[in-house]
C-alpha cells in the first residue's frame, strides 16, 4: 500500500528543526535543567558554605558586641545592613553560579546558536485561560501529574532513607556542644542535597531522551513537506537557469575584449577552453589572449561560435596548455610544434583549403588530467 503524501511519517529534516528552533520549539527538559541547578548549588554550598558561614559569623560578633557607645547609639537598621553586607558576596556567588549553570544546561540541550531573542516577548497565547485549562485537564497535563507524582515519591524514598541514616545522631545531638551541632546541621544538609541532586539526575536522564522523542514526534513531515522542502532548497529550475545565464553574461563580459582578438580556440571539449593568437610582429611564439574551465570555458565557447572563430577539440594540448601558460603569456617552447600544426591547420581553413584536422602529439611531461595532475603513463 502506497503512503500517502500528507501523512506525517518521515523525521524532520535540519531545517524543519532550524525553523521550529528559531520560532521558540527547542529540546527543552526542566528536569534537566532542575538537577542542573540544583547540583551546581549544592557543589557551590559545599564549597562557599564555610565562606558565608564564617561572614555571617563575623557580622553577628560585630553587631552583638555591646559597649557604651553602641547602646547610646543603637541602630538596628545599620546592624542588619552590616550582616547583608557581609553575606552578599558569598550569596551571589552561590546564586549567581547555580543560574549560570541552570542557563548553560538548558541552552546546550537546545543547540549551539539557538537562543533567539524574540522569544523573550509577551505573548498574549501564553495568557490565554482556555488554553491553560486544556493543558492543565488534557493528556499533557495528566503525564505532567503522573510524572510530578513519580518525582515526590522517588525523592521522598531518598529523603526517608537519609533520614533513617542520620536518626542516631539526630538523638545525640542534645548533648554536643554549640559547635558540634552546627557542624552535624552543615553536614547533614549537604549530604541530603547531594542524596536528592542524584536522584533528579536519575528524573533527568529519563525525561530528556522522553522530550527528544515527543519533539521528533511533534516535528514529523510529510512526503510532500520534504518534496516542498528539496525543491525549495534547489531552487526552481527557472531561476537557476537565469542564474547560470548571468553568471555565463559575467564571464562572456570579462573575456570578450580578448575574444575578439584571438585566431583560434582550443577545448576539451567543454571543461577546458583556451583562446589562441600567433604575431610574429608582437611575440616570436604564440600567445594566450585567454582561458577557462567550466562555465567560463562554455561562455568562450558560445563566444566563439559568435565571432565565428575556429573551435578545435584538442583534449590533451587545451589541458596541456590551460595548466602551463598564463594569459598574455607565451606557450612554452615544448608546445611549439603541437600549436604550430593547429595554427597551420586554421590559416588553411581561411584559404578555403578542405584538410584533415592535424593529429597533435603532446609531450607526455607535460599531459595533465582534468585536475592538474600529470597524465603519465606508468612504467
Amino acid at each position: 500500500m502506497s503512503e500517502s503524501a500528507g501523512e506525517k511519517s518521515f523525521a524532520p529534516s535540519q531545517k524543519r528543526l532550524d525553523n521550529a528552533a528559531r520560532e521558540g520549539d527547542v529540546l527543552r527538559s526542566r528536569d534537566m535543567a532542575t538537577a542542573a541547578g540544583l547540583l551546581g548549588g549544592a557543589a557551590l554550598l559545599k564549597l562557599v558554605g564555610p565562606w558565608l558561614l564564617d561572614s555571617l559569623a563575623g557580622g553577628l560578633r560585630s553587631g552583638l558586641s555591646w559597649d557604651r557607645p553602641a547602646l547610646d547609639d543603637f541602630a538596628p537598621g545599620a546592624l542588619l545592613l552590616r550582616l547583608g553586607a557581609a553575606a552578599l558576596a558569598p550569596v551571589l556567588v552561590l546564586g549567581g553560579g547555580a543560574v549560570l549553570l541552570t542557563l548553560a544546561v538548558q541552552l546546550g540541550l537546545a543547540g549551539p546558536g539557538r537562543f533567539t531573542a524574540g522569544n523573550l516577548a509577551p505573548r498574549g497565547s501564553r495568557l490565554d485561560p482556555l488554553k491553560g485549562l486544556g493543558r492543565m485537564f488534557g493528556p499533557q497535563g495528566w503525564i505532567e501529574l503522573g510524572k510530578g507524582l513519580a518525582k515526590v515519591g522517588l525523592l521522598g524514598a531518598i529523603a526517608w532513607s537519609w533520614a533513617q541514616g542520620r536518626m542516631l545522631g539526630l538523638m545525640q545531638l542534645s548533648g554536643a556542644g554549640l559547635a558540634g551541632q552546627v557542624r552535624f546541621g552543615w553536614q547533614a544538609l549537604t549530604s541530603l542535597l547531594f542524596a536528592l541532586c542524584a536522584g533528579l539526575v536519575v528524573i533527568a536522564l529519563i525525561d530528556w531522551p522522553i522530550q527528544w522523542w515527543r519533539r521528533q514526534l511533534r516535528l514529523k513531515m510529510s512526503l510532500q513537506e520534504l518534496r516542498d522542502e528539496q525543491k525549495e532548497a534547489d531552487g526552481a529550475p527557472e531561476k537557476k537557469q537565469a542564474i547560470r545565464q548571468r553568471q555565463r553574461q559575467i564571464a562572456m563580459g570579462g573575456v570578450a575584449a580578448a575574444m575578439r582578438k584571438a585566431q583560434f580556440v582550443i577545448t576539451n571539449p567543454t571543461h577546458f577552453a583556451v583562446a589562441m593568437a600567433y604575431d610574429p610582429e608582437l611575440a616570436p611564439a604564440p600567445v594566450v589572449l585567454a582561458k577557462g574551465r567550466g562555465d567560463k570555458a562554455l561562455a568562450m565557447r558560445e563566444l566563439a561560435a559568435e565571432l565565428e572563430l575556429p573551435c578545435l577539440e584538442y583534449p590533451a594540448l587545451a589541458r596541456s596548455v590551460f595548466y602551463t601558460t598564463r594569459e598574455r603569456q607565451m606557450i612554452r617552447e615544448e608546445l611549439y610544434g603541437a600549436v604550430a600544426s593547429v595554427l597551420a591547420f586554421v590559416l588553411s581553413l581561411k584559404r578555403g583549403e578542405a584538410r584533415a584536422a592535424p593529429a597533435i602529439d603532446v609531450p607526455v611531461a607535460l599531459r595533465f588530467d582534468a585536475e592538474g595532475r600529470l597524465d603519465t603513463p606508468a612504467p
